[in-house]
């Protein structure tokens, strides 16, 4: 039986029907987030102390995943627009199933070499397949609900995003204590085969028959807003990595919840403004974001007291909630429909090399000049994006009064 259209937008109830319907295409992306969430505080304890390996090979494991999934972005999306966004979902949730059935043979073999290669190779199959099925749910949403909801789609997939990861983490670890890493394979395994289970029989959207444009092409004209992304997404690098640092430097307790505020703050943004976007422009939702983000992060850099720090925090990740589907919404409409794929993936892709950068360099920095100093640089970095925002919205007037009189 084929999906019925969403119900009006403008009323209650359509706006709830589009929910559900975006709900029932991003749980596909929920399930690959949690096969992420759920290994994940339990396999570098795992290779460093029942295989036996170095500390180094225990964070390579976990690094593997988030290199494969920059990586692949760019593909993703290619094939998304390509051979339509169902396909790519359901062949990212098989790399999914695949990575599970890894880890479920590296818990049965004797051989730490052998198991520590089947990890490996599982973390790379699950960063393409979660680049796979975040970037086609993402398409597949708007293409059952419009593209004028973009935003609300890319939206509610970030809240399950990290929704996944907040419940697969300490879910995995109960797991783990209960039935060691075979039952957590198993339930990797099951989670996939039933997301899998309940998307082959979706009616698919089509695909374009246009040809899509070259990647260069594709990257140029997304650039500036993956570049202004990839400045704002620091901000959220160094709140969710170096809080606790910071915390300690003070002589602080309560570092757990600061970062309970920064997530709240977060998913709470996204669910208090769902129509934002659609209301005042991305352009506009992008600035007033990364002025609040900036505004955190000074704060946090200027804290003398855990409130302070605590409030900066809250700042910070009420800010940073919408920045990515608020530029998304610009950087997707600027392309043509048999591209959109891979613009979105291109993207997302400044976040992902942002987030692999802000680390090792805001550590760097931190070492030498301690780490008040990485919020205050990460602040200002973000009111350079605040800035090349605003120009981007004065450089677009002139063109929408021009299609305006057209």
């Amino acid at each position: 039986m084929p999906e019925q259209p969403a119900a009006e937008p403008n009323t209650p109830a359509g706006n709830l029907s589009i929910s559900l319907l975006i709900l029932s295409i991003v749980a596909y992306n929920f399930v690959s987030y949690l096969t992420i969430g759920l290994p994940l505080a339990v396999l570098p304890g795992w290779v460093h102390e029942q295989l036996g390996f170095s500390a180094f090979w225990a964070g390579l494991v976990i690094s593997l995943q988030y290199v494969a999934t920059l990586l692949s972005r760019p593909h993703a999306g290619r094939y998304a627009d390509l051979w339509g966004p169902k396909k790519v979902v359901v062949t990212g949730l098989v790399g999914c199933l695949i990575s599970g059935l890894c880890i479920l043979l590296a818990a049965l073999i004797a051989s730490p070499l052998v198991s520590l290669t089947l990890l490996c190779l599982g973390r790379l199959i699950l960063g393409v397949g979660q680049s796979f099925t975040g970037t086609g749910t993402s398409l597949w949403g708007v293409a059952r609900v419009g593209s004028l909801h973009i935003g609300r789609v890319i939206s509610w997939n970030g809240i399950v995003t990290y929704g996944a990861m907040a419940i697969g983490a300490p879910l995995g670890v109960m797991i783990f204590r209960a039935g060691g890493l075979l039952w957590l394979s198993l339930v990797i395994v099951a989670i996939c085969v039933v997301g899998i289970a309940c998307a082959v029989p979706r009616p698919a959207v089509k695909a374009s028959r246009a040809r899509p444009l070259p990647f260069r092409a594709v990257l140029g004209k997304v650039a500036g807003f993956g570049a202004i992304l990839a400045m704002g997404s620091a901000g959220f690098g160094v709140i969710a990595t170096f809080i606790t640092l910071f915390y300690q430097e003070r002589g602080w307790e309560g570092a757990a919840f600061a970062l309970s505020l920064f997530s709240g703050a977060f998913v709470g943004a996204r669910l208090l403004f769902p129509n934002a976007i659609n209301r005042h422009g991305g352009l506009r939702v992008a600035s007033v974001c990364l002025a609040v983000e900036a505004a955190g992060l000074f704060l946090v850099a200027a804290a003398g007291e855990p409130w302070m720090a605590k409030a900066g925090a809250f700042l910070t990740g009420a800010g940073f909630s919408l920045v990515f589907p608020a530029l998304g919404v610009v950087a997707v409409k600027v392309m043509p429909q048999q591209n959109q794929g891979s613009a979105l993936a291109t993207y997302t892709a400044f976040m992902d090399l942002s987030l692999g950068i802000t680390g090792p360099l805001a550590g760097f920095i931190m070492t030498y000049a301690g780490v008040s100093r990485v919020y205050l640089l990460t602040a200002l970095l973000v009111c350079v994006a605040f800035f090349c925002t605003l120009r981007l919205q004065r450089r677009q007037a002139p063109q929408a009064a021009d299609g305006a009189s057209d």
